[in-house]
């Protein structure tokens, strides 16, 4: 059993690591998807992260 202080340590490190986010597409949009970060010379999470800011920032107007 770990004790409280390495618990909040593993905690930690899960904050730069980062959370998974999970959700279903379809097989074609996660091909297109997955393939125009790669022609970006983007990672899918920064995509989807980029995406993100542009839409809240369109919905905030």
């Amino acid at each position: 059993m770990a004790t409280k202080a390495a618990r909040g340590a593993e905690g930690a490190g899960d904050a730069e690591k980062g959370q998974t986010l999970n959700f279903k597409v379809s097989a074609a949009f996660k091909k297109e998807f997955k393939g125009y970060a790669v022609a970006q010379g983007i990672s899918m999470t920064d995509l989807l992260k980029e995406g993100f800011v542009l839409s809240k920032a369109k919905r905030e107007r």
